[in-house]
Parts: structure tokens; C-alpha cells; sequence
């Protein structure tokens, strides 16, 4: 009767990663310092592409989408996760929670359609390099980006709207670091089975249609790549494609295993770790992975501090000799 009453007045208490406290200490630096990391490689990526004209083509357009969404993502859990893991009180009001689970899903399903968007548009640079300006223009480009965030908030919505129209009378305590569907079902006492359908749907169409779009493109990205007669250059696209792949299976893998597993598996331990997976690490290692790697952006970093420097050693340069 306790939960009962303290779940209708609309707070939830978040049980976090961990009750021990040099475990909580050990989690809040090394979230922060992963969350430093995220916020910083991707603000600094879009820098990098707003201030070079030649890199303000479609790869680095949906590139800076990608970096905007881990941004978004991020701090729209990280800084929730550090709150809880130092503080004595971890409850979130319903309104509160209803918003978080709204925006992680909506920037977490905007990025499985844009890494999709991403891998059509290597096919066609890779594929059709002589089409390429003509099948991926501003236009479409555009069109591709809006659509992707526009469906998915839209589809957010409807999750959200359903999960919290559940009664919530077996308890107030939550099993996780933040508000997200799965761990919520479980403490409905009514039969979730239209969440779970609607659930399986949604992640079938954004999820899995993507990752096949994506497999298709690599497809027939690596079979071109094998006609490529120079070794060097073959093995410098298949390093490539490596890299991007590893983020895409995590990414995919990791949604995959948290919103398609059967309702009978959930396991609140094994979810935090698949969770933590897709909304911390993967925002930290995407712009390093795909873009901090490439000779164009690094070229741009340290073209930036180098004119920074010469700049720096002139202005000395003046002051000494005038003084």
C-alpha cells in the first residue's frame, strides 16, 4: 500500500548502478570523465566542419547530425546518472521521468536511421562516385536528416504516452539508472502486451530495417572494394569499414538485445550494462571513430592551432621588439 500511495503522487525512485559508496565514487569519475569526453569530441567535430568549407559535404552534414544526437543523447542521461550517483535522494518526478524517456528514445532512434543514412551515402560515394553529387544533393540531404528526427520524435511520443497511462501499483522503486520502457513494464500491474507489440514493432521498423539497410550497403561497398587493384588502397578502405561496422554492431547489437528480447528474460543487471553500452559509450567513441580518425578533420584541428600558434609568436614577437 506504501508503493501504491507513493507512486500516485507521481515519483519514482531510481535505484542507480550501485548502493556500495567507493563504487558510486569510482562510477561518478568515470561517467564524468566519459561525459567530458562526449560533449567535447563532438562540439569540437561540429567546430571543425562549420569552419572548413571543403569538409560541408553530405558525409560530414550527416556526421555533424550524428554528433548534435550524441550530444542531446547524452546529456539527457549522463548528468541524471552523476546527480544520483552522490545523491542520498534519487527520486524523479513523473513529469521528469516521462520527459528523459521521451528524449533518450527519440535521439536514441534518430540515431539508428542517420548511421543507416550514413552507410547509403558511403555506398553511393564507393558505388556510383559519378552520380554521387547528383543522387545525394542539398535537397535530399535535407529531406533525409528532417524525416529521420521528425518520425522519431513523433513515434516517441507514442511510447511514452502508453507507457505512462500504465498503473504502476507493484512498486515505485525502479531498477535502473534512468527512465526507460523496459524496466518500467515490469513494475505495471496490468498486461503490458500492447507496450511490448507496439515496442516490437517500432524497434523492428527503426532497428532492424536500418542495420539490414546498412549490411546491404557494406554489401556491395566490400565487393567493390575487392576490385580495387592497389593493396594499400584495399586495406585502407577495409580498415575503414572496420571501424565504422564495430560502432554500428554495438549500437545495433545492444538496442537489439534491450527493446526485441522476450519479456520472460528481463534481467535488471544485464540491462544496466546493455544500457549503459548504447547511451554513454557509443556517444563517445562515434566521433572519434568515424570522424577524429579522418585526415581531413584532423588536418583542419591542427591547421586551427597551428595558424593559433604562429598568431601567438607574431603578437610576442611585436610586443618585444616595440618594447
Amino acid at each position: 500500500m506504501e508503493d501504491l500511495n507513493q507512486t500516485s503522487h507521481g515519483r519514482f525512485v531510481l535505484l542507480g548502478l550501485s548502493s556500495v559508496l567507493y563504487l558510486q565514487i569510482i562510477f561518478f569519475l568515470i561517467f564524468l570523465l566519459m561525459y567530458i569526453i562526449t560533449l567535447s569530441a563532438n562540439v569540437l567535430l561540429v567546430i571543425v566542419v562549420t569552419i572548413n568549407s571543403k569538409l560541408q559535404t553530405p558525409m560530414y552534414f550527416f556526421l555533424c547530425n550524428l554528433s548534435i544526437i550524441d550530444i542531446c543523447f547524452s546529456s539527457t542521461i549522463v548528468p541524471h546518472i552523476l546527480r544520483n550517483t552522490i545523491s542520498k535522494d534519487r527520486s524523479i518526478s513523473l513529469l521528469a521521468c516521462a520527459l528523459q524517456m521521451y528524449f533518450s528514445l527519440a535521439f536514441g532512434a534518430t540515431e539508428c536511421i542517420i548511421l543507416a543514412i550514413m552507410a547509403y551515402d558511403r555506398f553511393v560515394a564507393i558505388c556510383k562516385p559519378l552520380h554521387y553529387r547528383n543522387i545525394m544533393g542539398k535537397k535530399l540531404c535535407c529531406c533525409l536528416a528532417a524525416g529521420s528526427w521528425s518520425f522519431c520524435f513523433m513515434n516517441s511520443a507514442l511510447h511514452v504516452v502508453l507507457t505512462f497511462q500504465l498503473p504502476y501499483c507493484r512498486s515505485h522503486y525502479v531498477n535502473h539508472f534512468f527512465c526507460e520502457m523496459p524496466p518500467f513494464l515490469q513494475l505495471s500491474c496490468k498486461d503490458t502486451w500492447l507496450n511490448e507489440i507496439a515496442m516490437y514493432i517500432a524497434t523492428g521498423i527503426i532497428a532492424t530495417c536500418s542495420f539490414s539497410l546498412i549490411v546491404i550497403s557494406y554489401i556491395h561497398i566490400i565487393s567493390n572494394i575487392l576490385k580495387i587493384r592497389s593493396s594499400q588502397g584495399r586495406q585502407k578502405a577495409f580498415s575503414t569499414c572496420v571501424s565504422h561496422l564495430t560502432v554500428v554492431l554495438l549500437y545495433y547489437g545492444t538496442i537489439m538485445i534491450m527493446y526485441l528480447r522476450p519479456h520472460s528474460e528481463y534481467s535488471p543487471e544485464k540491462d544496466k550494462t546493455v544500457s549503459i553500452l548504447y547511451t554513454v559509450v557509443t556517444p563517445m567513441l562515434n566521433p572519434i571513430i568515424y570522424s577524429m580518425r579522418n585526415k581531413d578533420v584532423k588536418g583542419t584541428i591542427g591547421m586551427k592551432f597551428f595558424k593559433q600558434s604562429l598568431d601567438q609568436k607574431d603578437r610576442h614577437s611585436y610586443f618585444f621588439q616595440n618594447k
